[in-house]
Formats: structure tokens, C-alpha cells, sequence
């Protein structure tokens, strides 16, 4: 599927969700779900860089560039009057810990992707952090109709601990690639590896197949 066939299928998997009665747990047999090398917590462990930035609301700043024809600089207020969507989906964290049915709000990435309207050289997606992380992913596995710039958890917003107040939430890959504290997008040509890309993890980070480390 291409880039565009790829954003409109997602489009309509949105669409579809909001006129749902609301959102349920997904319905997939523990066995289909649970990826293996994983536990389940009830719990949501903490990791980061050592470095919890705090960013006041009235200097935080989304930037998005790149090879887009619509850079921008959205404000926190900009930023909140973009669609808005709720998703549940399941998350896992490399260090082998997996949390089921986290509940999440925010911008799809499709809403970033139609807006920023990237050309059509590229390829790939660069995020960059306020604590300076970094990671990186092909753009086509962020059109699909669960990935996120999410802003809230479980009805409330994200805690600074949690990457606050904005972070990418990619459900289907480890949670590393998933930049908390996000600060700027870019849509590039070439992939660029990230913080733990260049130390050795995964390019690719499928939980289903243990791809942790390259």
C-alpha cells in the first residue's frame, strides 16, 4: 500500500471510531497479544534519560519541517485546536514489560501528515525531544490509525514523568520509538538513526518478533 492509500485507510478507521459508543478494551486472545519476552504490569514503570524536562504551556512549541510544502510552529493552544482523538491500544516497553489497554488522546499523525503535506521524497520521520532524545521511523508505519501525539492518559494529562505534556505514541512497535517530550518533527529523505538506534537498538522494534537490539 502506498503513502497516500495508507493515509486514507486511516482516515477512515478514524472516522469509523468516532462514531463508536465509545472506546472498550481490544478484544484479542491473551496468546495473540502478549509479545513474547514480555510480563504484563498493572503498574506504568517510568524510564527516560535521567531528565524530566518542565516545560511551561505558554513556551512549548511543536515544530514540524523537513520536505513538507507546510512547516510549522504550533504554540500549545495551536496545537489543541488540531482534531483531537481517542484510541486504546496496548504498549511495550523493551526492558520486557507490557501494559494492556492504555487509553490515550490527542492529534492522529495522519492530522500532522495531511497539514504538513510532506513531498513525495520522503520517506521517514525524525523526532527530537526536549531532554534531547531522538528516534526515528519510516514514515508509512505512522499512518496508521492508531499513532499519536498524545496529550492525556486515561483522561488526564500526561504527567511531566510520562513525557508530558505532549509525547508519540507508536502502539504496534517497542515503546522506544515512541519520543516523549516531543519538540520537533521532520519528514525526511534518508533515514536518520536515533538515540538508542546509534547504541545499538533496533532499527525496526517489532515486540512480536523480539526485535530489540540490531
Amino acid at each position: 500500500m502506498d503513502l497516500k492509500a495508507k493515509y486514507i485507510e486511516a482516515k477512515r478507521r478514524w472516522a469509523e471510531k468516532r462514531v463508536a459508543e465509545g472506546f472498550t478494551a481490544l478484544e484479542k486472545p491473551t496468546e495473540l497479544r502478549l509479545p513474547p519476552g514480555q510480563h504484563l504490569t498493572k503498574g506504568f514503570p517510568v524510564l527516560d534519560l535521567g531528565f524530566q524536562p518542565d516545560i511551561p504551556l505558554d513556551q512549548w512549541q511543536l515544530k514540524i519541517g523537513g520536505l513538507v510544502a507546510n512547516p510549522m510552529d504550533l504554540s500549545w493552544e495551536d496545537f489543541n485546536d488540531l482534531p483531537q482523538v481517542e484510541d486504546v491500544s496496548d504498549f511495550h516497553c523493551v526492558t520486557t514489560w507490557s501494559k494492556y489497554d492504555c487509553r490515550w488522546q490527542g492529534v492522529p499523525f495522519t492530522e500532522i501528515y495531511e497539514r504538513a503535506d510532506p513531498d513525495p521524497e520522503a520517506k521517514f520521520v525524525f523526532f527530537t525531544s526536549y531532554d534531547d532524545y531522538t528516534t526515528n521511523l519510516p514514515l508509512d508505519q505512522l499512518l496508521d490509525d492508531d499513532v499519536l501525539v498524545a496529550t492525556h492518559f486515561d483522561g488526564e494529562p500526561i504527567t511531566r514523568e510520562h513525557g508530558g505534556p505532549a509525547r508519540i505514541i507508536v502502539p504496534k512497535l517497542y515503546a522506544w520509538k515512541g519520543a516523549k517530550f516531543v519538540k520537533q518533527i521532520e519528514f525526511l529523505a534518508e533515514d536518520q538513526l536515533g538515540f538508542w538506534e546509534i547504541r545499538g537498538y533496533s532499527n525496526t522494534a517489532d515486540p512480536f518478533t523480539e526485535d530489540r537490539f540490531a
